[in-house]
């Protein structure tokens, strides 16, 4: 899919707008006639059609068709192992264009990097002229999508990670445009609790790579937990959306009514690993698959499915109520 020259121009115009202001971009999206929005969620899935992949993104566009979507969010780790190693990099269209063909899928998708993503050309996988090549792939390290009833607040977390920086073992990471750790973390937090207090949406929903809530294979981040929790909390954040650990979960605070959901089943899963944390688990899949969430005003409905597009799990809450309903399997 093809972008115009204007249009690639146009959200470069706004990127460096953003910049020079010192605050996060915003891009808006209109919501359907009847006020409602549909989108799906998948994190950890450039692996060329491999791991189920190209399962995962068939099952995808059948749920798309069915929903009528609007976008597609991806939680981060685009392209494995190593991200990509420049904008004529073939991965790209190996592990996206060519995968996600269906025409529900057709849409924007709105991504984020996650670690492996940093392992390669940072800057390439940023550079609107991928856009050139498929015109989907809206990928920024932090920014706002706005939809009048949510706002969706993109957040950068591979840099929280401290371990990334002192030990990185075999692995190198590309901190152009982040170093010096602090001051970017710093300028970040800012960014984004001036955004959400600035925000009149019904919905907050924030999205990140890493995990903040977990029992799979990486857990939490003590990080996250420490440094972007608590502006979730003081600012009414609905939700928390990230992927990491390649598994489906959702996860209930005991303390908040933030409620944390993993998408991160796009390919490579089934880690075996289960280590209960003190918030409430609410569904955990050690596998591969997928996640839909569809908001009106008043109601946020989710539902996890599995590389089949069997429905694992539904779970809705209504907004001005705060009444949370469990539905069965």
């Amino acid at each position: 899919m093809a972008r115009s020259p204007g249009a690639i121009m146009a959200l470069m115009f706004i990127l460096m707008a953003a910049a020079a202001a010192g605050e996060l971009s915003r891009l808006e999206h209109d919501l359907k006639n009847d006020g409602s929005l549909k989108i799906l969620v998948v994190g950890d899935w450039g692996r060329k059609g491999t791991y189920n992949q190209s399962e995962v993104a068939t099952q995808m566009g059948m749920i798309g068709e069915e929903l009528d979507i609007d976008f597609v969010i991806s939680t981060g780790d685009n392209f494995y192992e190593d991200g990509l190693t420049g904008v004529d990099d073939k991965a790209f269209e190996e592990s996206f264009s060519n995968i996600y063909t269906a025409k529900s899928l057709q849409k924007p998708w709105y991504l984020v990097l996650g670690n492996h993503d940093y392992r390669g050309d940072v800057l390439a996988q940023l550079n609107p002229v991928l856009q050139k090549i498929d015109s989907r792939f809206i990928c920024m390290r932090s920014f706002i999508v706005n939809t009048d009833i949510v706002d969706f607040f993109f957040a950068d977390t591979t840099p929280f990670q401290l371990k990334y920086w002192t030990d990185p073992e075999d692995d190198h990471y590309d901190w152009r445009g982040v170093a010096p750790r602090e001051t970017y973390i710093s300028n970040l937090l800012k960014d984004l609790d001036s955004a959400l207090k600035a925000s009149t949406a019904t919905w907050k929903i924030v999205v990140g790579h890493h995990t903040m809530r977990s029992v799979s294979e990486h857990g939490d981040t003590e990080e996250l937990l420490q440094l972007l929790l608590p502006i979730l909390k003081a600012n009414g954040a609905d939700m928390y959306i990230n992927g990491h650990d390649h598994c489906l979960e959702h996860i209930s605070s005991n303390d908040s009514p933030i409620q944390y959901f993993t998408s991160g089943g796009g390919s490579k899963a089934w880690r075996g690993t289960f280590t209960p944390n003190s918030d409430t688990l609410r569904f955990f899949y050690d596998g591969q698959g997928f996640m839909s969430l569809q908001l009106t005003k008043a109601k946020a409905d989710i539902v996890f499915y599995d590389v089949f597009g069997s429905v694992l799990y539904q779970w809705s809450m209504t907004k001005f109520s705060n009444q949370i309903l469990q539905f069965p399997m």
